[in-house]
């Protein structure tokens, strides 16, 4: 499905959940009336996710603070629940847009009320499902607030999603995870002197390619070549090393020929200056540091490509 017609859909979605709430009332039938609000919540979050304004994402937020007036607790646990993921989920990319840190803080405590409800016990799926978008807020709120202790939260919440986003189970999830376990690390790593929180982050980001192929999934497979990229360059600057700063321009390399593929011309104006500036550290670089790039050295070759 192009991206245009899906749009149209989900346009045309919004319109038929308010034609449904003129009959679907809060005073007649309240539950049925709260299901379309997290519903009309649903599809005014994904369009909002796809425009730079907010006005969508707000729309979502009230949609799903209108369902959770009777989509309460006592009621309704596990909807209850999965309206306050939701509410985060749109609480986070709001967040993600503004200068301040309400937003993210409020999706924080979102997730953290639906981990309530979705409970490992219960429903172990949904409680990792959460567990990972709470890391996300956490590792956003980390990068905004400039310290380390959200960061060490978002990689304990990754950690525990990956307890039952196991790879023989859910094997994308799981690499979805493992990519946002390596950022959590990669930023923990920029703040620190050392080179431990930076070699895991190199470690998770081989991991979730493992899953995260370049035949089947192509575009995240290159947005996680360049987070690789990122973080074999910070550790490069950790080491002195020539071998991390190769990794990363094959690497940023790679990503760039699959978001050229794609026309993401967003990604390929970042993935871009990456690429311009790993060249130029390169070429700058003293020749007695120069390594000959063989390919039995772990330090700049690619994982392989799981069979399929």
């Amino acid at each position: 499905m192009s991206g245009g017609s899906d749009t149209a859909r989900l346009e045309a979605a919004v319109v038929a959940y308010r034609a449904a709430l003129e009959e679907y009332t809060h005073e007649r039938v309240p539950l049925l009336w709260a299901v379309t609000q997290n519903n009309l919540g649903n599809a005014l979050e994904t369009l909002g996710e796809r425009e730079s304004g907010t006005v969508r994402l707000e729309g979502a937020v009230a949609a799903y603070r209108a369902a959770l007036e009777e989509r309460r607790r006592e009621l309704v646990p596990l909807d209850w629940a999965a309206t306050q993921n939701n509410l985060g989920n749109a609480l986070l990319t709001l967040g993600e847009r503004e200068s301040d840190t309400a937003g993210l803080e409020q999706a924080v405590a979102a997730y953290q009320a639906a981990l309530e409800e979705y409970t490992r016990e219960r429903v172990p799926l949904h409680w990792a499902m959460t567990q990972n978008n709470l890391g996300n807020a956490l590792q956003t709120l980390g990068s905004r607030e400039g310290g380390t202790a959200r960061l060490e939260e978002a990689v304990a919440a990754y950690r525990a999603a990956l307890e039952e986003r196991m790879r023989e189970r859910v094997p994308l999830d799981w690499a979805t995870t493992q990519n946002n376990l390596g950022t959590a690390l990669w930023s923990l790593g920029s703040h620190e002197s050392g080179t431990a929180w930076l070699e895991e982050a190199v470690e998770a980001y081989r991991a979730a390619l493992a899953e995260r192929t370049r035949e089947r999934v192509p575009f995240l497979w290159a947005q996680t070549m360049e987070n690789l990229a990122l973080a074999e360059e910070t550790l490069g600057d950790r080491t002195t090393g020539r071998a991390q700063l190769q990794a990363a321009l094959t690497a940023c390399e790679a990503a760039l020929e699959e978001y050229r593929r794609a026309g993401a011309a967003f990604y390929i104006e970042k993935a871009t200056r990456l690429h311009k500036r790993l060249q130029e550290r390169l070429a700058s670089a003293p020749s007695s540091e120069l390594q000959e790039n063989k390919p039995d050295d772990p330090a700049w070759v690619l994982p392989s490509k799981p069979s399929e």
